[in-house]
């Protein structure tokens, strides 16, 4: 049941946000739309009770437990960046809003791109850790808390892997070829150079 709930909450989240934007941009409401964007992290608050329930009515904490404290970690630190990134790209296509920038390739620019994106990840991975440990603590010495603790291993390798990546941009920051315009690492996505 867990992992059904787990699903939903990701189609949930999907699927208000298809709604909020739409009734943004195509219905030409923003304040509905923005009140039903604000109903996505109710998803990850009834993931969390659903979880503390059934852990206290006895269930055995297992891989379905990790895993919904790993989607309430990812969604907390990256939900607000997926609306955003979707918000954008919804005003471009149905409003004349201005292109989506790419990502930046070079210099300082990718550096705090690079740190900024690690930072999220690494903030899931803490946020996934502590309910890991809620958890353990909330079962106690009477559960079998391995699979809890696997988790908090992966969220942690998971945090020192985005750690290496920025730090190597850091120590070994990309730069522009020599032939490259100057602007291309802040140029909006289908504009073209002009020469």
């Amino acid at each position: 049941m867990l992992v059904a709930l787990i699903i939903a909450c990701e189609i949930g989240f999907w699927v208000l946000l298809a709604l909020g934007l739409s009734l943004r941009y195509l219905a030409r409401m923003p304040r509905a739309g923005a009140a039903v964007l604000l109903c996505e992290p109710l998803l990850e608050l009834v993931l969390l009770v659903v979880t503390a329930i059934d852990l206290r009515n006895g269930a055995e904490p297992d891989w379905k437990h990790g895993l919904a404290a790993v989607y309430i970690g990812f969604t907390v630190t990256h939900g607000h960046h997926l609306v955003k990134w979707a918000d954008v790209r919804f005003a471009h296509r149905f409003s004349g809003g201005p292109p989506p920038r790419r990502a930046p390739k070079y210099g300082t620019a990718r550096l705090v791109h690079e740190w900024k994106t690690a930072a999220r990840w690494i903030g899931a991975a803490a946020i996934a850790a502590a309910l890991l440990q809620a958890a353990i603590w909330y079962v106690g010495d009477t559960g079998q808390v391995t699979s809890l603790r696997d988790w908090q291993a992966k969220m942690g390798l998971l945090a020192g892997i985005n750690l290496v990546i920025a730090l190597s941009y850091t120590l070994w920051p990309k730069q522009a070829p020599a032939g490259a315009p100057s602007g291309e690492a802040r140029r909006p996505e289908g504009e073209t150079v002009r020469r």
